[in-house]
């Protein structure tokens, strides 16, 4: 009995380890904070911390060329770079959830690529629209990656959307729409593939406050839609069955989470190209850090996201004073350890 007792008082409450995660979560909008002044900090112009802190509290009363520096360059990358990595980490918890697979994400599931496949197209054919010509790429990104989504749900809906399925219909797209990618670029005349290949490296250069909004109404709608679904995607982690057997619709969930997981990644990539291991990674870290609660991880996972992505610019602009690297190579040279770190760790989420 009294080992029984002392097992009891060992174990951490409930309270407790609601209490630990809710300090999880203060500690990464700390660190989120940190990287995002960092990241306005940071670039080939070299400024003063004062500068850019006058530039962004008081912009009337700072220096023209540092205010146009710090409020049409380097705000809106950091604002962009938040918001991808926020959408693709949402989009990565949610893909691993509804497919029960850790290594389901947007980029392993042809998502990115199909945006990619766009906008190589777009490019090379020249096309533009008549009215919002810069809007001509991200539109065939954004459309060409809902198409890859719609493909996927065609192929798994006709075998009764088992996560098996959209697994391996995810894979087929991805492996598709890498090798329309290829003929594309080998399609192109030299000035074109430079553009091509600029654009698949994924940038935060094309940020601006035309885009920016884009992206935030996105991830803010799509975020808001997946709110009301924490409960059952944490119940859906028991098992489909399990989950059925508390009331959980899975079928229609499987169906809505996909959707919301392609308009995620549709918007997080079309402005500022193919950006790989952030929804494979930042799932995987919040998930060690708070646990399977939907009510927890989701917004770790955004965190995470966001922080990966800010830290991933900060390193993209002090690797190579006097340029900027494009962060798609940044993110992908540290999503490696990142993951090869989880996997030497051991623990078991799945």
């Amino acid at each position: 009995m009294s080992v029984t007792r002392g097992a009891a008082r060992a174990a951490p409450s409930y309270a407790d380890t609601i209490r630990r995660r809710v300090l999880m979560l203060f500690a990464g909008g700390v660190t989120l904070l940190t990287c995002i002044v960092f990241d306005i900090l940071t670039g080939p112009a070299l400024l003063g911390i004062g500068d850019v802190v006058t530039a962004l509290v008081l912009p009337g009363q700072a220096d023209t060329v540092v205010a146009v520096i710090v409020w049409d360059i380097r705000l809106p990358m950091t604002l962009m770079a938040a918001l991808v990595g926020i959408a693709l980490a949402v989009a990565g918890v949610a893909m691993q959830t509804i497919l029960g697979n850790p290594l389901a994400s947007p980029y392993t599931l042809g998502f990115s690529a199909a945006a990619g496949f766009g906008a190589a197209l777009a490019i090379l054919t020249g096309i533009t629209l008549p009215v919002v010509p810069w809007l001509t790429v991200p539109l065939a990104a954004f459309v060409t990656s809902a198409a890859s989504a719609a493909l996927v749900y065609g192929f798994a809906r006709v075998r009764g959307m088992s996560p098996e399925v959209m697994v391996l219909a995810g894979i087929a797209t991805l492996f598709l729409f890498q090798s329309l990618q290829s003929m594309v670029q080998y399609l192109a005349a030299p000035e074109v593939l430079q553009a091509i290949v600029f654009w698949l490296f994924g940038s935060l250069l094309k940020a601006s406050w035309d885009n920016v909004p884009i992206t935030f109404t996105i991830v803010a709608v799509a975020l808001a839609a997946l709110l009301p679904d924490i409960w059952r995607l944490t119940a859906l982690r028991l098992g489909d069955d399990r989950a059925a057997a508390i009331g959980v619709d899975v079928r229609p969930l499987r169906i809505r989470i996909f959707a919301l997981v392609a308009l995620l990644t549709a918007g997080a990539v079309a402005f500022v190209g193919t950006i790989g291991f952030v929804g494979l990674v930042a799932p995987h870290v919040a998930r060690g850090l708070v646990g399977e609660d939907q009510r927890f991880l989701l917004p770790m996972a955004a965190l995470c996201g966001a922080i990966l992505m800010t830290g991933a610019s900060i390193l993209s602009k002090l690797i190579s004073p006097g340029s900027v690297i494009p962060i798609g190579i940044v993110t992908a040279v540290i999503g490696v350890p990142f993951l090869f770190g989880l996997i030497l760790r051991g623990k078991k989420h799945w």
